[in-house]
């Protein structure tokens, strides 16, 4: 077992995953801080009969990448700040006609070119906004190299089981960091495919309003036959105008995320039970907050941190329950303030509520935010 035991960095753990999870198809080009998952892909998939291919640039990436999808391949983009923006009307397209894929962002400081090396989580709000319409969003986000090994699979196996683009926000703490892991055996995680259909070529159905709102899924080459559209189309596939169809799509498209919310959503607990001050946080920030944790209790002060993995959807009834006692609420996060935007809706004025925020591309670290809990919650 011991050959199993890894030193990784983030970025590498989460190709590894990918290709766990089976991953046969990558289509990408090389930005910083994700450059490395592109890399590596181009020198595994290879070996093991898969397909990469570095694109033009970042909207031809994710054209092929959902492409490939149509074909049956689990596939794969990975990008950074400015790659995300250019993704994001095929982001909508992958949305619409249900294909399965995951977007990699591992977020760099910005606006703009930015601190290309430098970490940030200011993508968050565009993971869930940034393309037009209304539209179903899974968004995922590590907070160490194990964590974005497991993620990773998680990410395909959502994207497969509920026909959804799934996003893996990484930031680039954890995309740079090494950490001892251990890869999992064959079948220790779980793998999911799609739903094939069972009928025949003339019953099939590409959007099908099933009892579990998702439709099985045919591959391109397979027999079956349909129109694949970014317009608002019928169950067949084929465009429509109709307000009935478009309404009982959209409801479809929604359902089968609002329906599953006890899967898809994940996040961990730390020392929540009896805590005074609550650090809501996630991906590399949560790592801080931990530390904080740790060493506020020393002080014989009650902290404790509801780490958020599925940012989106966003873990609302659980945050209710778990900041049910707390006095004061501190939201970390290497952003001006996105996360804090959601905790706030969800929680209301009743709660005292403030942001813990660090813009100018370094790591949060325990002791800014204990500075910063003395100077809010003790000496207030």
């Amino acid at each position: 077992m011991t050959d199993r035991i890894k030193l990784l960095q983030g970025n590498e753990a989460c190709v590894q995953g990918a290709i766990y999870a089976g991953m046969r198809f990558f289509a990408g080009y090389p930005i910083t801080p994700s450059t490395e998952i592109a890399e590596i892909s181009s020198l595994l998939l290879p070996k093991i009969n898969g397909k990469f291919i570095q694109m033009e640039d970042e909207i031809g990436s994710i054209a092929a990448t959902i492409g490939a999808s149509l074909t049956g391949y689990k596939s794969m983009t990975a990008t950074s700040g400015p790659g995300f923006s250019l993704k994001q009307e095929c982001i909508g397209y992958a949305s619409l006609v249900e294909s399965p894929c995951v977007i990699v962002n591992v977020q760099r400081c910005g606006p703009s070119t930015g601190l290309p090396t430098s970490p940030s989580q200011g993508d968050l709000m565009q993971a869930k906004w940034g393309t037009h319409g209304d539209h179903p969003i899974i968004a995922l986000s590590p907070s160490t190299v194990e964590e974005t090994f497991n993620l990773t699979v998680k990410a395909f196996n959502f994207a497969e089981k509920y026909r959804v683009p799934v996003i893996l926000l990484l930031d680039e703490v954890v995309g740079h960091l090494r950490e001892k892991m251990r890869i999992p055996m064959a079948g220790e995680l779980e793998v999911l495919n799609r739903k094939k259909p069972s009928c025949g070529y003339n019953e099939y159905k590409a959007y099908e309003c099933s009892k579990d709102f998702v439709p099985a899924m045919a591959s391109i080459g397979e027999g079956y036959r349909y129109n694949v559209t970014g317009l608002m189309h019928d169950e067949t596939g084929f465009p429509t105008n109709s307000t009935s169809e478009t309404e009982k799509l959209m409801n479809r498209l929604f359902s089968k995320i609002e329906k599953n919310l006890d899967d898809i959503l994940i996040y961990d607990e730390y020392k929540t039970e009896d805590a005074d001050i609550l650090f809501v946080s996630f991906g590399g920030s949560s790592r801080s907050c931990k530390d904080a944790v740790k060493m506020l209790r020393k002080e014989n002060i009650k902290a404790g941190l509801f780490s958020i993995k599925t940012v989106w959807p966003f873990p609302e009834d659980k945050l209710i329950e778990v900041s049910k006692n707390a006095k004061q609420i501190a939201v970390v996060e290497m952003n001006k303030g996105q996360m804090i935007l959601e905790v706030q809706r969800v929680l209301g004025k009743e709660k005292d509520i403030f942001g813990i925020n660090k813009i100018n591309g370094e790591v949060i670290t325990p002791n800014d935010i204990i500075a910063k809990i003395k100077e809010e919650c003790i000496n207030a």
